[in-house]
């Protein structure tokens, strides 16, 4: 339940216990018993007098079943962790003498039996101050308390006196060190966390698309997840309706986020790859090179698609002649042409264009029957549609096309790829994405990811694809311009979440601006927001690691480490290998997790090293244990992961390792960012020019 504040500036009655820590762990108790009894409330429900049949019984139940999922009470996470003192009733008039209420600010809204709130859902209105007032602008809030946690037993906590003029601003002691907490294992929610810039992103309304730009460390991931947890919140029937999406860069990704949202009580929301979207119809099981994956990514090729698809359209040359009874009606060649000019002039889906094709030239002979006298209704149409003429004469004008099909063509025959990519591909570029061996079926050919993005955009051509009402794109930065137009079409009548690094780009294709990112999803309108705080990434670090900006992201802001611990950070000059074992052992020496980054051709010499000198490792992905705490880490597969302390073996290979120099001090960007406590940067060779 909500109570009267207690605010020593204007409430002379104090706290009901002498201990304030003790009520509120009174409170803690209480809350989680009446969310215990939310939750047996639903369990004891009796479905069987309210479902007709059992097509009703199955849906109930399922909604039943996600209800009591999501009042689950997470025994090591806080059911609230923070409180709200208001000078007065929200939204009642600020009468002096008035007492204000007292909110418990959580992940979720509990009541008790009488429908009292016991904690308030942090995406409420109500809550909002919480991330938002401070001493410049308190919004009514007399007091604000954060909570410190163990295990999920509150063991501290610290307050702000925001009305209190002879009181200083300070920074919260407890809220620093949830941000430095060791990151480690899947990610986690940040809701007691969460900064006033990365609020006004999360509570942006639905109908605009946010972009968000942020370096290592900025919580960029987290701001995109609880945006579409608070969007649930606050448009929840209509997202029910259109359905969300979270779309990551790969399956390991997605199952490091996977437990965020769940954990604030969201069950529904879906997640997938680009390439889970577009391999609907083909199994990727090949890969291209660059060059060929860079022109296949290209948004030129969706006019290529186009014309090849509308390529199928012919002119008509003969009449149709319906034959009904003893009348024949005959509908002349140049009537049909002005029919199929007028669809094609309409722009509207192939699909949609041969659906409507017959039921066009049913209507002339209809308009010829009523001339003639007679009243024909919607059943003759239907029926002239269906006739035998009708069909035959669209199956010849407007055939249908399957897309895998037609992609298969356009990759293995050159000269019908000349034809349609004329003036927009040159030759070099059309030689480039032929396929050197022809290729008898589409279930033989090894498509690639490129191809399927391709054929989905041929299938959307020719049938609209289901639009969602809102997605979240994360390390945007690496789609091409194909695979943006892919998501795109999963929101066409939606918004999205748009997030990522142009500093973290490795892909020959990557980002170039996210106005032009914007421009292929198809939301020009795109807000574009940049966040520069770090939460994560030491300061040492990552302001060592920002030297490189100038030369992989003009024009970027550094992140800015917001963390008072700046972490350790070292340069390390060495002779041989035996120097980088020894670097991995001394950071074991820590708790928490070590990460061994290096050259993916390194790997094998750096492995071999480490089992001689009986270290026991681990593989990118697999858990860490009390025995196994160190991780041997390609530098291609470093992106989106992160341990307590990092060894960097050699940099200057990690730029060699890549086709370009730009590229590879991309990718040196990246792993030089995934330590959460300390960094040694160890090398034989000098260190590219860039950091010095």
């Amino acid at each position: 339940m909500s109570t009267p504040a207690h605010d020593p500036l204007t409430d002379p009655h104090p706290d009901p216990l002498p201990d304030p820590l003790s009520r509120e762990r009174s409170h803690l108790a209480e809350s989680r018993a009446a969310l215990r009894a939310m939750r047996e409330d639903v369990e004891s429900l009796d479905i069987s007098d309210v479902t007709a049949n059992w097509v009703n019984a199955e849906v109930l139940a399922r909604q039943m079943e996600e209800r009591i999922k999501a009042l689950a009470d997470l025994s090591d996470t806080p059911l609230f962790f923070g409180r709200l003192d208001y000078l007065h009733a929200p939204g009642a008039d600020q009468a002096e003498g008035a007492y204000g209420e007292r909110f418990y600010i959580g992940r979720r809204h509990v009541h008790d039996h009488d429908g009292d709130p016991m904690v308030i859902d942090w995406r409420a209105p109500v809550s909002q101050p919480f991330y938002r007032a401070s001493k410049k602008d308190p919004m009514d809030v007399a007091l604000r308390r954060r909570f410190g946690y163990t295990r999920g037993d509150i063991t501290a906590y610290e307050d702000e006196h925001l009305s209190d003029p002879a009181e200083a601003a300070r920074t919260s002691k407890l809220l620093q060190q949830e941000i430095e907490r060791p990151r480690v294992g899947p990610m986690r929610d940040i809701v007691a966390t969460i900064q006033p810039e990365q609020d006004e992103i999360v509570r942006s309304g639905l109908g605009g698309t946010v972009c968000v730009q942020g370096g290592p460390g900025t919580g960029k991931t987290a701001v995109g997840l609880h945006r579409v947890a608070y969007l649930l919140y606050a448009h929840r029937e209509r997202l029910a309706r259109t359905g969300t999406l979270v779309i990551g860069p790969n399956r390991s990704f997605l199952h490091y986020i996977e437990q965020v949202l769940p954990a604030l009580g969201e069950l529904t929301v879906q997640q997938a790859t680009v390439d889970d979207l577009v391999a609907r119809d083909v199994d990727i099981r090949g890969t291209d090179d660059a060059p060929a994956a860079v022109i296949k990514g290209d948004a030129r090729m969706a006019e290529v698609l186009r014309r090849a698809v509308y390529a199928h359209v012919t002119p008509p040359t003969e009449p149709v002649v319906v034959v009904r009874g003893s009348r024949r009606w005959r509908v002349p060649a140049y009537e049909l042409e002005d029919i199929v000019r007028e669809l094609l002039d309409r722009g509207i889906r192939y699909g949609a264009a041969r659906e409507a094709l017959p039921q066009r030239i049913a209507h002339v002979v209809l308009v010829q029957m009523e001339r003639a006298g007679e009243a024909p209704d919607d059943r003759v149409q239907d029926s002239v549609a269906r006739n035998a003429a009708v069909k035959a004469a669209v199956k010849q004008v407007w055939p249908p096309v399957d897309p895998a099909k037609l992609v298969l063509r356009l990759l293995t025959d050159a000269d019908f790829l000349a034809e349609h990519a004329a003036g927009i591909l040159d030759e070099d570029e059309q030689k480039t994405i032929v396929w050197a061996k022809p290729v008898r079926s589409v279930k033989a050919a090894r498509w690639s990811a490129a191809d399927a993005v391709l054929i989905d955009e041929t299938t959307d051509l020719v049938q609209r694809t289901h639009s969602l009402g809102h997605v979240v794109l994360d390390e945007a930065q690496d789609l091409s311009p194909m695979q943006y137009r892919a998501v795109g079409r999963r929101c066409t009548t939606g918004s999205a979440t748009v997030l990522g690094d142009l500093a973290q780009g490795t892909t020959p294709w990557a980002t170039r601006s996210w106005a032009e990112a914007l421009s292929h999803l198809g939301k020009n309108d795109g807000v574009i927001e940049e966040l520069t705080a770090g939460f994560r990434v030491p300061t040492d670090v990552i302001t060592y690691a920002s030297r490189l900006l100038p030369h992989i992201a003009p024009g970027l802001t550094p992140v800015a480490s917001v963390r008072e611990n700046p972490g350790f950070f070292a340069l390390r000059p060495v002779t041989d290998t035996a120097d980088v074992v020894a670097a991995c052992e001394e950071l074991l020496r820590n708790e928490g997790s070590t990460g061994l980054i290096a050259a993916d051709a390194r790997v094998p010499e750096l492995a071999a090293a480490l089992t001689a000198a009986g270290i026991g490792h681990l593989a990118p992905g697999e858990e860490t244990t009390a025995e196994t705490r160190l991780t041997l880490v390609p530098a291609s597969l470093a992106k989106g992961l992160e341990y307590d302390y990092v060894v960097l073996d050699e940099p200057q290979a990690v730029v060699d390792g890549e086709p370009d120099e730009r590229t590879g001090l991309r990718r040196l960007y990246v792993a030089l960012t995934r330590a959460v406590s300390g960094l040694i940067v160890t090398h034989t060779a000098p260190l590219p020019p860039q950091l010095a």
